[in-house]
């Protein structure tokens, strides 16, 4: 089950990074994420009810599903659907991939998890690598460029939906189900993206051309119902570390397919920085203590004060 869960996820979020390029247009984005979750919420509710799920929570746990909407089905992808129309599918992707070192840090922050001393070296590594993929873009363009912009809110959506993990585990903690808490909270941020494209002033309008309605769907069924679902059962079954290695693998099936569709083109720093993001989430979520005994070093825990 643990096996089937992963293959979802990392084959369904890998490509969901090329799906998006198809929400761009006449649509807001703000607009785009409140279909796309609305449609997911609908399904789920339609799932829940003819399950025979119930459906009712009190006020606090309604807090705390309108909580999960706003970090992990609303201003996150906000962040990230803005910063992907000027950066390429596959570079957000393994941007996003970060959120395995920000998933930890958050863990020791919000739960005590010790920090070993071989997640430091994994977060230096990976940190070094984010630089080196980024280095032609940070060299060539000011910070009031398009680009740097886009790798800046990238990294801030990254942020805001390794808080929406945690969320999600104190969730599960408190007994609230998956499937329900999904429902819900996919619910809450179509209505929370609906009322900010309202606040931005833009109209409420519909693409109905097959690639929109395509990846639409896409993004909603496959991306959302399932995907969603799977991650949060491997957070439940696994925790926050061993869950997050599908954030280490589906960068990879992105650049396949971006290089394919998108004609991605692979250089020195491309190769070297996400070989190093790679690596330095490998090392974060599997404490390899070979490399630590290999460096002479004792695996220690760095103790909060």
């Amino acid at each position: 089950m643990n096996i089937l869960l992963y293959c979802l996820t990392v084959l369904i979020w890998g490509s969901t990074w090329i799906a998006i390029n198809y929400q761009y247009g006449i649509v807001p984005v703000e607009l785009s994420i409140a279909y796309r979750f609305g449609l997911a919420s609908l399904v789920l509710f339609v799932i829940c009810w003819l399950a025979g799920k119930p459906l009712r929570f009190n006020a606090q746990q309604h807090l705390r599903f309108i909580m999960l909407a706003c970090c992990i089905f609303g201003i996150n992808y906000l962040c990230i659907y803005s910063g992907q129309k000027h950066l390429n599918s596959a570079l957000v992707s393994i941007i996003f991939s970060t959120i395995v070192m920000m998933n930890i840090a958050h863990s020791r922050i919000f739960f005590g998890t010790p920090i070993t001393l071989s997640t430091v070296i994994g977060a230096g590594i990976g940190s070094i690598g984010i630089v080196v993929l980024f280095w032609p873009t940070i060299a060539d363009t000011h910070w009031g460029d398009k680009a740097a912009f886009a790798i800046i809110i990238c990294l801030l959506g990254s942020m805001i939906a390794s808080w929406g993990n945690m969320i999600s585990i104190g969730n599960q903690l408190r007994g609230l189900p998956v499937l329900q808490t999904n429902a819900w909270g996919m619910g809450y941020g179509a209505l929370i993206m609906l009322g900010l494209a309202l606040f931005n002033g833009h109209e409420i309008v519909f693409d109905t051309s097959t690639p929109y309605l395509a990846s639409l769907f896409y993004l909603a069924i496959f991306g959302s119902v399932i995907a969603f679902g799977a991650y949060f059962a491997l957070l439940t079954r696994l925790g926050t570390a061993k869950a997050s290695y599908a954030s280490i693998l589906f960068p990879g099936i992105a650049v396949v397919i971006s290089t394919w569709v998108e004609d991605f083109h692979w250089s020195a720093y491309t190769v070297s920085g996400f070989s190093l993001i790679m690596l330095g989430n490998i090392i974060l979520i599997t404490h390899w203590p070979w490399l630590l005994t290999q460096l002479g070093w004792q695996r220690t825990e760095i103790q909060a004060r």
